[in-house]
């Protein structure tokens, strides 16, 4: 009898094609798949909570399979890890009920942005953080992130080849903390759409830099065209840090500070 088993995957992002298989095998799925093919001896198809775009991280990502074969919560993390590239790794497995689905069962989504702000690049944060030489107004881009909070049509903030079915998401949360050089904006929200986040930072940005005031970003929710808004932001300071689910699952949380300061060594307080 098949059971259902959840995985949790941190990966880093730069090098692969994004989550999603493709017929170049260089994507997370692909992988992973790949891993648990030779790990069980049968093909085994997955599911994620969220699928991100090439060049995008991953701290907690949530995957669920089935499979018939037995083994110990250990024996999935230790073989698979064996199993797969340096760059992705699974934290942790357990078994889960039939219903649990891990995308539709999905309650909230959380993110990080991290954004390097300093007059010159640096090469060994290359594909790690995203980078502006500009300077940046703290103060102007939290009354921007304000604006966007709560139930709005996202229209504006999502890329042309997005499929939800509806624009309409809630954000939840969208806070911005500094760091001498560093600012960290996290996201949660109920979904996002394709290219939301980078689209998101893209304006905010743009109000941090000057080019806009922060009343800017109501507008383009108001006006719903993606066109009218700022250029979508770079990929390689976005992480996924975790998916939250109903209680009944039992599924490991921990909060984006604690797996930052895991996995990234940072940690910020209430700048």
């Amino acid at each position: 009898m098949k059971q259902r088993i959840a995985l949790g995957l941190c990966y880093d992002g730069t090098n692969w094609q994004g989550w999603q298989t493709q017929p170049s095998g260089r994507t997370i799925q692909d992988q992973l798949e790949k891993a648990l093919a030779q790990f069980l001896a049968e093909p085994v198809q997955t599911l994620c909570a969220g699928r991100t775009d090439a060049g995008v991280h991953a701290l907690n990502q949530v995957v669920h399979l089935d499979t018939g074969a037995q083994r110990s919560a250990e024996s999935w993390i230790r073989g698979l890890n064996t199993l797969l590239p340096s760059s992705i790794s699974v934290q942790w497995a357990q078994p889960v009920d039939t219903s649990f689905h891990a995308r539709f069962s999905a309650q909230r989504r959380r993110y990080i942005y991290l954004l390097r702000n300093a007059r010159v690049r640096s090469p060994l944060l290359q594909g790690k953080v995203g980078w502006v030489f500009q300077p940046l107004s703290l103060d102007a881009m939290r009354k921007a992130a304000a604006l966007l909070l709560g139930e709005h049509d996202f229209s504006a903030f999502r890329a042309a080849e997005c499929q939800a079915a509806s624009p309409v998401r809630e954000l939840t949360q969208l806070t911005i903390h500094q760091d001498h050089e560093l600012f960290v904006f996290e996201f949660e929200a109920n979904a996002f759409l394709h290219h939301m986040i980078r689209n998101l930072m893209g304006a905010l940005v743009y109000v941090g830099m000057g080019r806009q005031a922060p009343e800017w970003v109501t507008e383009l929710l108001q006006h719903k065209d993606r066109r009218l808004a700022a250029p979508t932001f770079a990929a390689d300071g976005l992480y996924l840090t975790g998916v939250d689910y109903p209680a009944e699952y039992g599924l490991p949380t921990t909060s984006s500070m604690q797996l930052c300061q895991r996995f990234l060594g940072i940690q910020w307080g209430k700048s």
